[in-house]
């Protein structure tokens, strides 16, 4: 029972408040345009239907109205100053009230407080007056009204109902008893009634009887019947509150002040408990248990399991932490910790899985091999991580998918890139709520498999957060001599990793930090060349792409004449995505054609890629760029392939400044003023005039400033440009160029060789000049690149302008 509303007021009049509380004009409280609908007939009331609402004659409550029918049937009722009718529905999930989902019997009321919301919806305080029925509906819009008989409360006589009477305040003062609080308003208004009728509906309107049963009472027009009613209801209340105080005191004594959140919980069990029910919880520890036993835990691991599983079995199945502990054992049971079965290694099986999975790899396919035999005489030796770094789309995964077919084992793929928290590697410990293990035991339950092949995927892009340093972390992974205990901090026992065959790969290794490099072997991956592209497109991509477009390679063939031009004019990569993306746009083009029918069979030819790819985006700018003096051609190396680069250098009258600009970082400024210097120093013997060196200011330019730019290779193309514009003589359009000068003159070796040299290939140089030290890097250029190019081996500067310059004017 609760406590009837305390804003009762003895003032028949109706108020008219915002939602601020200020009172206004009663005609002001509907909208515009309200005043003009007709009065009702006096026998007539406006209905607002309730969900779950009951309301008795003699109460006053609290109700808010939302519906657009129930605000027009307030404010008719507020305009007229008559009473409204309260109806409760059928069935509270009707949205729209009719006069079929409405009960008979409801209650008449006034309003005695009207309150618009901020949010639309209207605030009523109402009192019940009486009982009455529905005798017709008289309209249903805007608002439902209905013709009603109102029904008088039947005279109270009799010895009977004066027995009734008391019988219910003795019922209704034990409840109240039974109560944590009692209201003692309530107890008031239970002592001072003095009819049966009116208590049974007091008492019904202020206990948590379910809204049928209430309007059961309210339909109930016999004061004997519903007193008897309403007494068998509250007898049942009665003994669910004691019961429910018993409960409360039995279980009092194992409470301490950290169990107190879960008394609800508590008492829920006791409840089972004293009804006999069976939760089926034996059953289930019993199953967990014999999973526990049929894992093959270590018994470290073993203990901590069915040390949880005690906990587990005596907690209650509604407690919070009883799921928490529920999810660690599941995760327990789940992993693979018995010893993997011995797979045999079959070094002819892996050669060809790896040749029928990648084109040319020659060395990399060999280092794989080698690795795979390794494997198979020491199966339990510490074999070395490998880690693959190259371009993007140079195959780096899918050489890992490769090392797991030829193993015969799952394979798993971890992502790393932009991972900076430590716990997505060790996981989160579990006193948080929510809390799952790192990424790699994560993996290793999904491969189901402790010796599986594990990606780890571009290791080069973790960060470092305030969560911690996730590549420190890494460390403890890839460890042979220590992952065998690798310990989680969700799990918190250990987990042996040495099984584990580990794979990483990266696009550069500048931001790797050096304890994790050091504890991997490096291979690295270059950029196709031309021939590989289309030998890959020929065998791979394009019957990839066939079956992706649904056509068949009767109904579309493509010419090698056209994967060359999509190579040469609309791509230039280090590997052979964008040539997948181009090929796919192509067969998209034919597969239109063949499911318009306007054709059943094309073959697609060069001259059609324009129409098909649209204008050519790459074409060889070496020879327009350097016609001019002035200009070189240099090579460069990025983390996404190797590229070419054009150093551009002009003057105008000034002091003998140098001006830098193309957004280029501090060592390759460094070098370009180490290049003039050797130019100023060297003025004589290369035929430049030192005084008119003093008179003009000098500006290096290197194209797409909106890339940034670093590094010294650039020094040997900054010298070139620069004794170029000096001496008005062109450098030639097929050489490119790349190496250190220092201000002696020399040409220090540099890095990226095979990757700058195959780029150049690939915008049509024919001559690249190198640094002599960096011929040891020869053998790595691909064969068919060196003998498409000329090489010209550089000590000095002096060389280099002897080769790269057109010969001058006499």
């Amino acid at each position: 029972m609760s406590e009837p509303d305390k804003n009762t007021s003895d003032d028949s009049g109706i108020i008219l408040v915002d939602a601020s509380g200020h009172a206004f004009p009663r005609e002001t409280a509907a909208p515009a345009g309200a005043h003009d609908k007709p009065a009702l007939p006096p026998d007539v009331l406006p209905i607002v239907p309730m969900r779950d609402t009951v309301l008795f004659p003699g109460t006053v409550f609290p109700i808010t109205i939302g519906r657009e029918g129930s605000t027009l049937a307030a404010q008719q009722a507020l305009r007229e100053e008559r009473p409204i009718g309260i109806l409760m529905q059928h069935d509270a999930a009707d949205e729209e009230a009719t006069p079929q989902n409405l009960h008979a019997v409801g209650t008449v009321a006034n309003i005695l407080r009207y309150v618009n919301l901020p949010d639309g919806s209207h605030h009523l305080v109402i009192q019940g007056l009486q009982r009455f029925r529905v005798l017709e509906y008289v309209q249903e819009k805007p608002f439902l009204a209905a013709r009603v008989e109102l029904i008088a409360e039947p005279a109270e006589e009799g010895s009977e109902l004066a027995a009734r009477l008391l019988h219910l305040q003795q019922q209704a003062m034990e409840a109240l008893q039974l109560l944590p609080q009692t209201p003692q308003p309530l107890v008031a208004a239970v002592q001072a009634a003095t009819a049966a009728g009116a208590l049974a509906d007091l008492i019904a309107a202020y206990s948590d009887f379910e809204p049928a049963q209430k309007q059961e009472v309210v339909e109930t027009i016999d004061v004997l019947a519903r007193a008897d009613k309403v007494s068998a209801l509250l007898a049942g209340r009665i003994e669910v509150l004691k019961l429910t105080q018993e409960i409360g005191q039995r279980t009092k004594a194992t409470l301490d002040e950290n169990q107190r959140k879960a008394i609800l919980r508590e008492q829920m069990a006791s409840i089972q408990k004293a009804l006999g029910e069976d939760d089926g919880k034996s059953e289930e520890v019993a199953d967990l248990k014999q999973k526990i036993a049929d894992a093959g835990m270590p018994d470290e691991v073993r203990e901590a399991a069915e040390k949880e599983l005690r906990r587990y079995e005596r907690m209650p199945d509604g407690a919070m932490e009883a799921g928490m502990v529920r999810t660690y054992l599941d995760w327990l049971i789940d992993l693979p910790w018995a010893e993997p079965a011995p797979r045999e290694i079959d070094i002819a099986a892996a050669r060809r899985v790896l040749d029928e999975d990648h084109f040319g790899l020659d060395k990399i396919k060999q280092r794989i091999v080698e690795f795979l035999a390794v494997r198979k005489l020491a199966p339990h030796g510490k074999a070395p991580i490998l880690c693959f770094v190259g371009p993007p789309g140079v195959g780096k995964t899918s050489l890992g998918q490769s090392i797991a077919r030829a193993m015969d084992r799952p394979f798993a793929h971890v992502s790393l890139g932009g991972v900076h928290d430590e716990a997505e590697i060790r996981g989160h410990r579990r006193t948080y709520i929510g809390s799952m293990p790192g990424n790699i035991i994560q993996a290793i339950r999904k491969a189901k498999a402790r010796d599986c092949v594990m990606m780890l995927d571009e290791i080069d892009k973790m960060g470092r957060g305030v969560q911690g340093d996730p590549s420190a972390a890494m460390l403890e992974v890839l460890d042979p001599a220590q992952n065998n205990v690798f310990r989680d901090n969700y799990l918190g026992v250990p987990f042996d990793l040495s099984r584990v065959v580990f794979i990483t790969t990266a696009n550069t290794l500048e931001t790797i930090p050096g304890p994790l490099r050091d504890r991997m072997e490096i291979v690295q991956l270059s950029s196709y060349t031309e021939n590989e592209k289309f030998q890959i497109a020929r065998r791979y991509l394009v019957p990839r792409e066939l079956e992706a477009n649904g056509v068949s390679a009767a109904q579309v063939t493509l010419g090698d004449d056209v994967i060359h031009a999509i190579i040469r004019d609309y791509t230039r990569e280090a590997g052979v995505r964008n040539l997948q993306r181009e090929i796919g746009r192509v067969l998209r083009h034919a597969a239109v054609q063949i499911a318009d029918g306007s054709a059943t069979q094309l073959t697609i030819q060069a001259d059609q890629l324009e129409k098909i790819l649209g204008p050519r985006r790459f074409e060889n700018e070496v020879a327009m760029r350097t016609s001019t003096p002035g200009v070189a051609t240099g090579m460069a190396w990025t983390p996404v392939g190797g590229d070419i680069l054009f150093i551009e250098a002009t003057s105008y009258p000034g002091k003998g400044g140098l001006i830098l600009t193309g957004q280029l970082g501090d060592v390759m400024k460094e070098s370009a003023q180490a290049a003039f210097s050797v130019v100023k120093h060297r003025a004589h013997e290369l035929g430049i005039d030192e005084a008119q060196l003093a008179k003009i200011d000098i500006h290096v330019h290197v194209p797409e400033g909106a890339t940034p730019k670093d590094g010294p290779s650039a020094g040997v193309a900054m010298f070139t440009a620069l004794v170029s514009l000096l001496t008005g003589r062109n450098v030639r359009s097929d050489t490119a160029m790349t190496g250190e000068i220092s201000l002696r003159g020399l040409v220090l070796p540099i890095g990226g060789v095979k990757e700058k040299v195959i780029a150049a290939d690939a915008a049509g140089i024919t001559r690249v000049m190198l640094p002599k030290r960096n011929q040891r890097d020869f053998e790595e250029i691909p064969e068919e690149v060196r003998q498409r190019l000329e090489f010209i081996w550089l000590e000095r500067v002096d060389e280099a302008i002897a080769a790269a310059l057109e010969p001058g004017p006499a």
